[in-house]
């Protein structure tokens, strides 16, 4: 189901709180009529980022006091995390208990006074609010880019209700159309062994593989776990996502993988035009 939530950004940029100041905050609008739309001030040129804030500011709407939220990881879920602190100070929300995904997400809302648990001590979550590197049109995701999908998958899978913000930018008509790596998370002992392994599975759809690494060192990328990021880059559709999903699972190796396959319950995508709601 689609909804247009907001049709315009009139006067963004440039505002000490912009999103409320424009609206961003508020329920649902309909589009304007034309009449209506002349009246709007000249658009503004929005960045990339500016559309990550707005989206990620747009599902903060979700959150009320008292929730357990997850709070995701990336420079989209950034502008959540910052957005809940802000409310928080300001005493609009209270009684929230925050369940970072990755420990750089940890020491952000730790440096910001939120309180945060674990899923040992809450292991039912209300919400989560995460990012995603793509999005299919049955609101199936690829994460993980930043490394931190194992911890992602284990927090927003224990949420009643998971909202995923992202940029236009993001969207697809399969995972793995954008081109762009597909992640698994894989032990580094014979690391190469399982990606070779995971590059067969694929073959088919043109699959290859490459180790993440710091460009500057040249050194393997390390998870907030110990493991190891085997990127997949695919030239073709792989096809039926939860096949792909167990034979990858099977592999002996592997630990997780960054297809969150019917997990999305309501995905905000912010775009030049407005943001669109897409609830499943």
């Amino acid at each position: 189901m689609r909804t247009m939530a907001i049709p315009s950004y009139p006067h963004f940029l440039g505002s000490e709180n912009p999103a409320m100041e424009s609206g961003l905050l508020g329920p649902p609008q309909s589009p304007p009529s034309s009449s209506a739309s002349s009246s709007l001030p000249p658009a503004v040129a929005l960045t990339q980022d500016d559309l990550k804030r707005i989206a990620a500011y747009r599902a903060v709407d979700y959150v009320r006091s008292g929730m357990v939220v997850g709070l995701g990881t990336g420079s989209t879920a950034r502008h959540a995390v910052d957005r809940i602190a802000d409310l928080l100070r300001r005493g609009e929300l209270s009684g929230i208990v925050g369940v970072p995904t990755s420990t750089q997400t940890h020491q952000q809302a730790l440096s910001l006074g939120i309180p945060l648990s674990d899923l040992d001590s809450c292991p039912s979550l209300d919400l989560a609010i995460d990012g995603a590197d793509e999005v299919d049109p049955d609101l199936n995701l690829v994460k993980g880019r930043g490394g931190s999908l194992l911890r992602e998958k284990m927090v927003e899978g224990a949420c009643r209700k998971f909202v995923v913000i992202v940029d236009e930018s993001k969207l697809v008509e399969y995972l793995g159309g954008s081109g762009l790596a597909m992640p698994v998370e894989v032990v580094p002992f014979c690391w190469k062994f399982t990606a070779e392994r995971l590059r067969r599975l694929f073959e088919d759809a043109g699959c290859a593989v490459k180790l993440r690494t710091f460009p500057e060192t040249g050194k393997p990328f390390v998870t907030d776990n110990g493991n190891y990021i085997v990127d997949l880059y695919f030239k073709k559709d792989i096809g039926d996502l939860k096949v792909a999903s167990d034979a990858i699972l099977r592999l002996a190796g592997v630990v997780e993988h960054g297809m969150f396959l019917d997990m999305a319950t309501t995905v905000i995508v912010a775009g030049k035009h407005g943001v669109e709601v897409l609830n499943k």
